[in-house]
């Protein structure tokens, strides 16, 4: 597909720790349907299976293909994000998933530990077992490469505002 940037997200399995559950998986950027050096790694989510049906359910999305937008919140963004690196540091670096059905406010955004979301999805370094903590810092870094590739891809065409479709730019989970 000419013009196109995915982000594309195979789920390998589910791991426990402590009475917690997470869906990892690894992920890949392709522009046109080639992969992009360096811009791959591994995600974690809530517990599966995947369910868009229901509001809240703290469930991963199901599998799908997912336009995505600039992140306008009060704890994430996509454009103006804090170069403060405390993980308790607000407005985090996050990409917005549009045409999640009922569930709302699903994002790509970095986590610190076993998991930070109820239905998000962070970027992390390898996670073999469920002994693997995902590190904050290159968690940060991993979204933070990723919304600047998507920017450079799009070039003009990429949003100047938060709260915008993002043309030509999809997360396809599978």
């Amino acid at each position: 597909m000419p013009n196109n940037w995915e982000l594309r997200i195979k789920r390998l399995e589910e791991q426990a720790r402590s009475g917690r559950r997470r869906t990892v998986g690894t992920y890949q950027v392709f522009h046109d349907g080639a992969a992009v050096t360096g811009l791959g790694g591994f995600t974690a989510e809530t517990r599966g299976p995947g369910d868009n049906k229901t509001t809240g359910n703290m469930r991963c999305v199901e599998p799908g293909i997912y336009p995505l937008s600039t992140q306008d919140g009060d704890k994430y963004c996509t454009l103006g994000y804090t170069s403060n690196t405390n993980p308790a540091a607000l407005r985090r670096p996050a990409l917005l998933l549009r045409n999640t059905n009922k569930r709302v406010g699903i994002l790509l955004h970095p986590a610190r530990n076993f998991l930070w979301s109820v239905g998000c999805i962070n970027p992390a370094k390898a996670l073999k077992t469920a002994a693997s903590d995902i590190d904050f810092i290159d968690s940060r870094t991993r979204i933070i490469a990723i919304i600047d590739d998507l920017k450079s891809y799009l070039g003009p065409a990429f949003p100047n505002k938060n709260g915008r479709p993002v043309p030509n730019a999809t997360i396809v989970i599978t």
